[in-house]
């Protein structure tokens, strides 16, 4: 082999380095290829979806994922959402950020349970944003070469991924990672009011009944540590159904219920079967107000984690403080003087 020395050896080395330096894209990120733009992102399946420009015409069948898209006030990309966006409880809230949903005109081609692949083939999507468990659905729309983005919330890490790859996907990845900065801020200062204190033992409940919980591997569990507590339920699954004696051995000193019309904290109160519980006695049991406004699976987990640190330690936060904490994060997550957290 013959070896290159003097000049040429400085050539191919620069020449190396301009090569090397061409294929370094900033990775999962947007990078110019033969002067096209390319968009890639890796969804919860793992699947990694790439797009040579950024999606225009978006259905979202999942309500965490398009509040998220509201955040980033790329709304306008929406072409069709969930069925459940027209209920009355989530309708009243983006009825007053969106005149087409108020007016009822967004295609609602599914939902959690449902998915109508021909009406979504007809709006001609260049993504559809779905829960990766509803891998039937998945499999029919990508038979037709429309690209899908699969959800599977488990943690709020999942969640600041989620609102990561959206911002890359939506060409707004300062206004995502000044959300999660934002976010993370918040939570650092409810760990820094609750920080030195003894540890509040907490049971939460679905609203499906006091006896469904969450365990440690959970988004509930994150949202108690989060709040300076404890999750009494120390079972490993995200959801976990137990009898009425293992919650009095457990002795909680805070119930917490999830948003629920048909049962209220006084019922609770009242089951002569949790009398002797901690929580109970010293009528700590509280409820989250509605989901829009709790949803632990978006980044208004900070709001739900500052109500139960106020449950959990009132003494650490006023009332006034708590109202302008709460305006603070609404005005900011959304970026609007609407108030979104109260009905009409």
């Amino acid at each position: 082999m013959k070896l290159i020395t003097g000049n040429k050896t400085l050539f191919y080395i620069l020449v190396f380095a301009i090569l090397a330096s061409n294929c370094m894209g900033d990775a999962g990120q947007e990078r110019k290829v033969s002067g096209e733009v390319k968009i890639s992102v890796t969804d919860f399946r793992n699947k990694d979806l790439h797009f040579n420009r950024h999606p225009e015409r978006v259905v979202c069948l999942i309500e965490s994922a398009l509040t998220g898209i509201y955040m980033l006030g790329e709304e306008n990309k929406i072409i069709g959402v969930s069925s459940n966006i027209y209920s009355e409880n989530l309708y009243m809230h983006y009825s007053k950020m969106d005149q087409r949903i108020a007016d009822k005109t967004l295609a609602v081609p599914g939902s959690w349970d449902y998915v109508s692949i021909e009406e979504i083939v007809t709006l001609k999507p260049d993504l559809v944003i779905i829960w990766s468990s509803q891998t039937e659905a998945i499999e029919n729309i990508e038979n037709f070469d429309i690209p899908v983005y699969g959800v599977m919330l488990h943690s709020l890490d999942d969640v600041i991924k989620e609102i990561k790859d959206f911002g890359i996907l939506f060409n707004k990845e300062n206004r995502s990672e000044s959300l999660i900065r934002f976010t993370k801020n918040n939570l650092e200062k409810i760990a820094e009011k609750t920080i030195g204190q003894n540890k509040k033992r907490v049971y939460f409940a679905w609203m499906q009944g006091i006896t469904e919980t969450s365990g440690k591997n959970s988004m509930v569990n994150d949202l108690i540590e989060s709040s300076g507590g404890i999750n009494v339920c120390d079972y490993p699954e995200e959801h976990a159904v137990v009898n009425l004696e293992k919650i009095v051995e457990w002795d909680p000193e805070a119930i917490v219920m999830w948003c629920n019309d048909k049962t209220d904290p006084s019922d609770i109160m009242l089951m002569s079967s949790l009398m002797n519980v901690n929580a109970v006695q010293s009528s700590h049991v509280f409820e989250f107000p509605s989901v829009f406004e709790s949803d632990l699976w978006t980044l208004k987990f900070q709001y739900a984690s500052l109500l139960l640190a106020s449950w959990l330690y009132p003494e650490k936060f006023s009332v006034n403080e708590l109202d302008s904490l709460k305006d603070e994060i609404f005005k900011t997550l959304y970026n609007t003087n609407i108030d979104l957290s109260h009905e009409k």
